[in-house]
């Protein structure tokens, strides 16, 4: 008596997807024929017609959408199975700690460990937030293995040359503005547009979270120590902020992060940096963080 096979459910899964034996054929690198024989052994294992075939295509029958259902849950249980089991065949295993400055650590850093989980479950990775001076020192004395820092214009010229260094993003800094604020209907944003506002910066030393950098003359109308203040006065209507493009994922209701057009500001970048000699664990860390700063960026610029 034919039984159902995985490679059966999944042929099936996919023409049902896409109404046609070519397409799947197409999607699955299988030639038509091995498809029509796919189908034709699972209609035997079902002792029932699954499709209609037509001129324009294939449709489910009553039993192909009933084993389609049934399909879909067992495929699920088998892939999790399958990574589960990579995973126990994965031989990283351990503990890592990235240090990032706040923002990174907002989006970016939670979205890494989240990949890091699922790749090599038996790594433990834990965050340590801190300024790039305290990072690199933590970085130095062993502390962390991973540290994601800020560089470029505006910010202070960090000893970075016994250090592997791997670049995020160029250019990351956007504004937050409250919904509503005038800057949110300009096509494009330019630092002139910017000169009057009052702006929420930084009360302390770290000049990454001052005014926009090509201001000579900012308003600072306050200036605050955490970033959730920060975003917190914006959406009262109290100022804008620069805000990372790392970070414009975390911004809260009643915030708009826009991008500014300057092209008299060479930008910043965020840098992986680790030991020359990177432990596989580390390793592993910089993939993931590579990985999901790649896709923030591009979910930025879409949105």
């Amino acid at each position: 008596m034919a039984e159902f096979t995985l490679a059966g459910l999944r042929v099936l899964r996919e023409v049902a997807a896409t109404g046609s034996f070519t397409a799947a054929a197409d999607n699955l690198g299988y030639t038509q024929s091995a498809i029509s024989r796919q189908i034709a052994a699972t209609e035997s294992a079902a002792g029932s017609t699954l499709f209609d075939r037509g001129r324009r295509g294939v449709r489910l029958t009553a039993a192909g959408e009933a084993l389609v259902r049934h399909a879909a849950t067992v495929l699920a249980a088998v892939e999790a199975a399958e990574s589960e089991l990579a995973g126990l065949r994965d031989r990283l295993a351990g503990r890592v700690t990235v240090g990032a400055f706040p923002t990174a650590s907002a989006a970016l850093i939670p979205r890494a460990l989240a990949q890091l989980r699922t790749d090599h479950p038996g790594i433990e990775a834990t965050i340590d937030e801190g300024s790039t001076p305290a990072l690199l020192r933590r970085l130095r004395s062993g502390r962390i293995e991973v540290a994601v820092i800020a560089v470029g214009p505006g910010l202070p010229d960090y000893d970075l040359r016994d250090l592997r260094q791997d670049v995020l993003s160029e250019g990351g800094l956007m504004v937050a503005v409250p919904e509503g604020h005038r800057l949110t209907r300009l096509a494009r944003i330019r630092p002139a547009d910017l000169a009057t506002e009052r702006w929420i910066v930084t009360d302390g030393p770290d000049p990454q979270f001052r005014a926009w950098p090509s201001l000579t003359e900012p308003h600072i109308a306050h200036a605050v120590r955490n970033w959730p203040t920060r975003l917190g006065l914006v959406a009262a209507g109290l100022g804008i902020s620069v805000l990372p493009h790392l970070a414009a994922p975390t911004v809260p209701a009643g915030v708009r992060a826009l991008p500014v057009d300057d092209t008299g500001w060479p930008g910043r970048s965020a840098v992986i940096v680790t030991p020359t000699a990177r432990s596989p664990r580390a390793a592993a860390m910089v993939t993931a963080i590579k990985n999901q700063s790649a896709l923030l960026y591009r979910e930025v610029l879409s949105a």
